[in-house]
């Protein structure tokens, strides 16, 4: 399991374990947050090389098995 924490979210670097459609590095380019408690609300993966951008539960980083810190 991933450690993650939501405030350094912005501009980490992911890479998929099984990468789909050719797109194996990834990186988070804004994450929106609660005004009130502060917990995210959303959060933009965009694709390196292809440049595809969608919108993701940043939860699903915390799965080791999918995702990987950093560039591999």
């Amino acid at each position: 399991m991933n450690r993650i924490n939501p405030k350094k979210l912005v501009n980490s670097h992911w890479t998929a374990r099984q990468p789909k459609n050719q797109e194996k590095h990834f990186v988070v380019t804004k994450v929106t947050y609660h005004e009130e408690d502060g917990r995210v609300e959303s959060c933009l993966f965009e694709a390196v090389f292809t440049k595809r951008i969608e919108s993701i539960d940043w939860q699903i980083l915390k799965n080791s098995d999918n995702w990987q810190m950093g560039w591999r």
